[in-house]
């Protein structure tokens, strides 16, 4: 058993930076060409391409980077520009999805900076256009999202390797884009039916909106994608499962915790944000089983609330704390972690490799942003 905190060495700093320069010189070339064929129906059409091509540009990289270590750690070269396209895909569908995911959740900002939506409401405002802006920003936003998850499909048909090999790395994306949905649908359904749900059942809910919405799509199937890529056995994907979809787990456990108490300036996104959202995660789930009636009435009632000033936030917070739920949600968050770590051991990994996933692991379970 370890507790995974190895540091990574300049071996695997040096081959993820690689990667990484690969990984965004291949994306502004797919999407210069993308560019292109848009100003072939309008110049005006090009500002859909620039939102995504700037939210593409941030983030970990944590998803192209799991699937091009579940590629190496199956035998595949260092030097393949099959995974670093896989990689794009990966980033493109997790572009999407957080264009969508900021509709849906009303988000102003994503890594510090406007939605997309919010930068399409600004073009409108600053242009003095007819109509909503709102509305207008919305509407464009759905679309260059759209457009992103087409270009992520796009992306991945184009990846070369046998047949059988990219039947079964298919096999795994198609899938993770369809419990993505129906994850974000639970999640939806959560907030809406709100306390009409019975306490007692919450948590499981919460916890299986954790694991279809996220964990699998953030580490569990970016990592089997590259290790199918590879031509991994099913011995080795079912061993990669275990090690990541408790990783994922914890990473979106960890992900409640800052959307209640993370520092804005770290992670780029308004203090109690998953309050004003009105999110019935695990969190919220565990507190509300704890919570006195009095509390649970005054947390059900904030939850979602429109206007809800740093006062509320800190008034809510405070009863999450008073039931003991943060706690709770950092024991899982261990727990999960340890079962990734113990699986992680398991596998036949050459050193590199299971350094690399050691990092990785690290860095999602006790991340701040």
């Amino acid at each position: 058993m370890t507790d995974g905190t190895a540091a990574p060495s300049t071996g695997v700093e040096d081959e993820e930076d690689r990667f990484r320069k690969s990984l965004g010189e291949t994306t502004r070339s797919f999407l210069a060409a993308q560019r292109a064929l848009i100003r072939t129906v309008s110049d005006d059409g090009v500002v859909l391409v620039d939102a995504i091509e700037r939210l593409a540009a941030g983030g970990k990289k944590m998803r192209p980077l799991l699937c091009y270590w579940g590629w190496r750690a199956a035998g595949g070269a260092a030097e393949d520009a099959g995974v670093v396209i896989a990689g794009m895909s990966l980033e493109l569908f997790q572009a999407a999805a957080l264009v969508h995911d900021d509709i849906i959740d009303r988000s102003d900002l994503r890594r510090g900076a406007p939605s997309v939506h919010k930068q399409f409401e600004k073009h409108h405002d600053d242009g003095g256009w007819h109509l909503d802006a709102e509305r207008f920003g919305a509407g464009a936003a759905i679309l260059a999202g759209d457009l992103c998850l087409s270009l992520s499909e796009e992306a991945f048909a184009s990846v070369p390797g046998s047949p059988e090999r990219i039947a079964g790395a298919r096999a795994i994306f198609n899938r993770m884009r369809t419990e993505v949905m129906a994850g974000q649908y639970l999640d939806l359904l959560e907030e809406a039916v709100g306390p009409g749900r019975d306490p007692g059942e919450a948590t499981e809910r919460a916890l299986s909106i954790v694991r279809f919405k996220s964990a699998k799509y953030s580490t569990e199937h970016p990592l089997c994608i590259g290790g199918a890529l590879a031509g991994a056995p099913a011995s080795l994907l079912a061993g990669y499962s275990a090690f990541a979809l408790p990783l994922g787990e914890a990473f979106q456990l960890r992900d409640d915790l800052l959307g209640v108490y993370g520092d804005p300036a770290v992670t780029g996104k308004p203090a109690g944000d998953d309050l004003r959202e009105g999110k019935r995660t695990v969190l919220v789930a565990k507190a509300l089983k704890a919570a006195g009636n009095d509390q649970a009435e005054l947390l059900n009632a904030g939850l979602g609330r429109d206007g809800l000033s740093e006062d509320d936030i800190r008034r809510l917070r405070d009863i999450i704390d008073a039931t003991g739920a943060r706690e709770e949600v950092e024991l899982l968050i261990e727990e999960r972690a340890r079962a990734g770590y113990e699986a992680l051991e398991a596998l036949p990994l050459d050193a590199v490799c299971r350094e690399a996933l050691y990092s990785l692991a690290d860095a999602a379970v006790t991340r701040v942003a």
